[in-house]
């Protein structure tokens, strides 16, 4: 479990093709010497557990499926990622809370960059519409953000030069593809509702709170 703060931006130094997707080696920097073998990593948003970690460096074995699932298959020597350990239990919860789980890969519609404000959009599919709502919360690339403006199939963010300057969002151009998180909560209400009204006591039950004056 994150929470979508991240800690530091690594450089991906080594990257590998392998029958079973990709070997990923990342500078992790400070990150590298409280990581041990096993320990999970946000790389991007997406939770990875370490291979070997040294001082500086990690390695992560990625699989073909979280490849076909987020922009990994985009990665090149050089980029620049965002990084965030596993949150601790007794630790100040400032973000909200992510899985590393990556929902849909949305792209980078523009960015509308002025001394005012910066804003960036996001087109995504379909599928993650319902739970991307007008200040809902959700994570990009790993990033905690509060999703500004809804339209059809498309997503804003209004981003601080903080965000800009300690994650990768500062870097993002129109074309660029992004992993989309949404809130865990949301998905959960989500999913608990289309259960209920798929099932055969729904209507009966509706009816009942109808009766009663609840519905």
């Amino acid at each position: 479990m994150f929470t979508g703060i991240i800690e530091n931006i690594g450089e991906v130094i080594e990257l590998r093709q392998t029958e079973g997707g990709l070997s990923l080696a990342v500078d992790v920097s400070r990150l590298g010497g409280t990581l041990a073998v096993g320990a999970s990593l946000a790389v991007n948003g997406v939770c990875l557990s370490a291979v070997r970690p040294t001082s500086g460096m990690c390695s992560f074995d990625v699989i073909a499926e979280t490849v076909r699932r987020t922009n990994f298959a985009d990665l090149q020597v050089g980029q620049v990622v965002n990084l965030e350990r596993s949150m601790l239990a007794d630790s100040r919860f400032d973000g909200h809370f992510v899985q590393g789980h990556v929902d849909a890969v949305a792209t980078v519609d523009r960015v509308l960059a002025t001394p005012q404000e910066h804003v960036q959009w996001f087109s995504h599919d379909g599928d993650i519409a319902p739970l991307v709502v007008p200040k809902g919360s959700i994570a990009v690339n790993g990033v905690s953000m509060t999703i500004a403006e809804v339209r059809d199939g498309a997503f804003s963010l209004a981003v601080i030069p903080t965000t800009l300057e300690r994650t990768n969002l500062g870097r993002l151009q129109a074309g660029d593809r992004v992993n989309v998180e949404t809130d865990i909560l949301a998905r959960t209400i989500l999913h608990q509702m289309r259960t209920f009204l798929s099932s055969k006591d729904a209507g009966d039950l509706l009816s009942t709170m109808q009766r009663q004056g609840f519905a």
